[in-house]
């Protein structure tokens, strides 16, 4: 049924009360297994010293949020600023020397990225990463798509396996403490965006884009180490767009969105003194000792954050990128909002990619089975390969790949006779809440297939297990209970954001019956002849007072 199926007020006040409750419970019980456990020796390692005055200790389990905000925050913070006063003051100068700046501002940002990268990293990783761009644009020049994803691929996959992964890293020498990370997040983002402007290069039917367009767009520094991945096409169009105007009220937006991340930063720390939820699922004796609704909580809180983390790395570079008049890809959607497959991702950028050159291209409208299962199976290989092949990861991809499969499976299911009868003849509001029921469950699956790569799959099979089997009924139908509640809440924003983006239309009126209510209008019912209302009405639909009339 229609997303704009509305529910009674009272109901959805019931349900974010049965929600907020439910969150409370479940951090308290989180909140219990750190105040009690913090002094463990198996959590020692990651569990560090924190606010003395409160005499709190600090979970420092995820080495990617400790490297941006303690060893790496000075690093990019200092490139970053670069980055933006060299644009400012090339803009101040387009001002006198204009128009030199517009038309060469991509140039400019490339050329203060390579020199970034160059000092940074050293001369033999810029050798080879021009020598990944020099191979696919040669590739590129052919036009060949298949042979565009052939070397795109194969020199993806010479720095995600042995042995030639270990080669290539041991050409990057030094003493850099993020070397071996910059490494990686340098060649493998290069490397996609090599495929990118490859894949464009064969949809030009004129010509071909020069290798000084691919460098531009590869050098982009606030993209280049950790993306996110703007396609070549829209990276190309709006980095030489010579209008650069703001949005009303744009710097403003910006600032706000600014001060946002800096707040979620505050808030995440403070997390992290009193909910250790990275800590606690590494010790699997602890864990078997939890309840279920702490597990529960575990689990999904670990998606939560790992959606909060990318939504502030990504924002922050999306703001510098914002200034630069571009409009990068968008943080990724929060698992709470999430209840169907395809629409689970936690890069937007990658996504895109994937979307645009594998999932689109080769699933069309996504409506027939065989072909949307080629798709999935084609998309989630090369997710495979761009996360590094190793078990957890074939498991990961499987099982999303399942997911994605299933619901159109079970889609076509019920949309044959006689689920699409019975559905047709019940209420909006009630199609609405069974289709609820199922997103739940879905809920839990997306939860369960995919924090099983941010945690361990010991811990992912613990939390199905008490979820599904050892608490049935009254733990599986609670969560359940709970979940519902989330998803009817999410179904109300996605009406809301509806009706706003697309008003319900006026009842239609036939544009015949239209021109004869204005005759009615200017003339009387007595002036109409009786050829107009002939023509305007339909003479086996006209009421008898009117088809009487001479």
């Amino acid at each position: 049924m229609g997303i704009k199926a509305a529910l009674p007020r009272y109901e959805l006040f019931l349900y974010a009360a049965v929600l907020g409750v439910a969150l409370i419970w479940a951090g308290s019980w989180i909140s219990e297994a750190s105040s009690e456990n913090v002094n463990k020796k198996t959590f020692k390692e990651s569990v560090k010293p924190g606010w003395h005055y409160f005499g709190r200790k600090m979970d420092v389990a995820d080495f990617e949020w400790m490297m941006w905000f303690s060893t790496f925050r000075n690093h990019i913070l200092f490139a970053l600023v670069g980055h933006v006063i060299f644009a400012k003051i090339f803009t101040i100068i387009s001002l006198i020397l204009a128009p030199f700046y517009p038309q060469h501002r991509s140039l400019i940002f490339a050329m203060y990225g390579g020199l970034a990268v160059l000092v940074t990293m050293g001369w033999t990783f810029m050798a080879l990463v021009l020598s990944h761009c020099i191979i696919l644009y040669s590739v590129a020049m052919v036009k060949k798509k298949w042979m565009c994803f052939a070397a795109g691929l194969s020199t993806l996959a010479s720095i995600k396996l042995e042995p030639y992964n270990s080669w290539q890293e041991a050409l990057v020498t030094g003493s850099f403490d993020l070397q071996d990370v910059l490494f990686y997040g340098g060649c493998g983002f290069s490397i996609m965006r090599c495929m990118s402007f490859a894949l464009e290069n064969c949809e030009k039917k004129d010509g071909n884009y020069t290798f000084c367009d691919l460098l531009k767009y590869n050098f982009y520094l606030p993209f280049f180490f950790f993306g996110p991945i703007m396609t070549f096409d829209r990276y190309h169009v709006q980095a030489n767009n010579t209008q650069l105007t703001r949005k009303e009220r744009e710097m403003w937006n910006i600032t706000t969105k600014a001060l946002l991340h800096l707040g979620v930063i505050l808030v995440v720390d403070v997390f992290f003194h009193y909910l250790y939820i990275l800590t606690i699922p590494s010790d699997m004796k602890l864990v078997t000792k939890l309840s279920d609704w702490c597990l529960a909580g575990l689990a999904y809180s670990n998606l939560v954050y790992d959606w909060v983390k990318a939504a502030v790395m990504f924002g922050v570079i999306n703001t510098v990128a914002t200034l630069d008049h571009l409009d990068p890809p968008q943080p990724p959607k929060c698992i709470t909002m999430l209840y169907v497959f395809a629409e689970t991702h936690f890069d937007r950028g990658i996504n895109d990619w994937l979307c645009k050159y594998v999932y689109d291209y080769i699933g069309c409208d996504h409506d027939n089975i065989f072909k949307e299962l080629l798709a999935t199976i084609c998309t989630f290989a090369v997710t495979t390969l761009w996360l590094g092949p190793c078990e957890l990861v074939y498991i990961w991809s499987f099982f999303n790949c399942f997911g994605l499969n299933f619901e159109l499976w079970v889609a076509k299911f019920f949309s044959l006779p006689p689920f699409s009868m019975i559905e047709g003849s019940m209420g909006e509001a009630m199609s609405r809440r069974i289709r609820g029921v199922f997103n739940a469950a879905n809920f839990w699956a997306i939860v369960l297939y995919n924090v099983l790569s941010l945690n361990s799959l010991e811990f992912a099979k613990t939390v199905g297990r008490r979820l599904i089997f050892k608490g049935f009924p009254l733990s599986t139908l609670s969560v359940l209970f709970v979940t519902y509640c989330g998803v009817q809440l999410v179904k109300e924003r996605e009406r809301q954001q509806a009706l706003q983006e697309e008003p319900e239309p006026a009842t239609p009126v036939d544009g015949r019956k239209q021109e004869f209510f204005r005759l009615l209008g200017e003339t009387g019912p007595c002036m109409v002849p009786s050829s107009a209302l002939t023509t305007v009405i339909e003479p086996d639909r006209m009421p008898a007072s009117i088809s009487a009339v001479p």
